[in-house]
């Protein structure tokens, strides 16, 4: 799978549409998404090992960077160089006030594929915290594929998915309405290793969210390398 097979997706002609929704409801959660996953021991843990393990100074990527934090913050200290992207105005506004030293960028997943931020090896390494469930499954393999050609060689990628048997399922979230997607764990390593990843790692998580807006759930984390 390469980057340029995403223009092969059935569903490009109706991402700007599919995702306004997606948009609009984290534009109207602003600040109260940290509110709502005040913890957050996953993502921080395969954040650490994620600013650990590459070289000093690396070009890094959040994709779905939300608030920038904890993930962007957590890089940036590292002393990393970040480019955060989320699809939602508000979030990005939070990520530059909380992470100064990144940089953020209003985009799409998809508009990635562009070289937006720079063609194939752009990019040490990876932070898709819960990004790509906010993907129909169809499109989930072009994503990871774009995302093994923005890595250099070797690079590191740091994933997270909710593990959950669904497919651009609608659900409540915090007084608005998502559509996410997700994996069963042997399915979700299938994805990626079919994507040219090898998993060197693996967590998991039961998560309570603070609010009663979201039900609890089990989040996987994989730490991979481009093969």
């Amino acid at each position: 799978m390469s980057a340029a097979s995403y223009d092969s997706y059935e569903g490009l002609n109706r991402l700007a549409l599919d995702r306004a929704g997606q948009a609009e409801a984290f534009d109207a959660i602003g600040d109260r998404y940290d509110d709502a996953f005040p913890h957050k021991e996953g993502q921080l843990a395969a954040g650490a090992w994620l600013a650990e393990s590459l070289p000093a100074g690396s070009r890094v990527l959040d994709l779905g960077c939300g608030t920038g934090v904890p993930t962007a913050r957590q890089l940036s200290d590292a002393g990393h160089r970040v480019v955060g992207v989320d699809f939602s105005p508000s979030m990005i506004k939070l990520a530059r006030d909380n992470v100064p030293a990144a940089e953020f960028h209003r985009l799409d997943i998809a508009d990635l594929r562009n070289g937006r931020l720079g063609g194939s090896g752009s990019f040490d390494g990876i932070a898709a915290f819960f990004s790509l469930l906010m993907l129909p499954r169809a499109e989930i393999p072009y994503a990871l594929g774009m995302l093994h050609d923005l890595l250099r060689p070797d690079g590191l990628l740091a994933l997270s998915m909710v593990e959950a048997d669904v497919d651009d399922f609608t659900i409540p979230f915090l007084g608005n309405s998502i559509r996410v997607s997700g994996y069963l764990r042997d399915d979700l390593r299938r994805i990626v290793h079919d994507a040219g990843f090898d998993v060197t790692g693996e967590d998991s998580f039961a998560y309570a969210p603070a609010s009663t807006d979201v039900p609890p759930e089990i989040q996987l984390f994989l730490h991979l390398r481009r093969a």
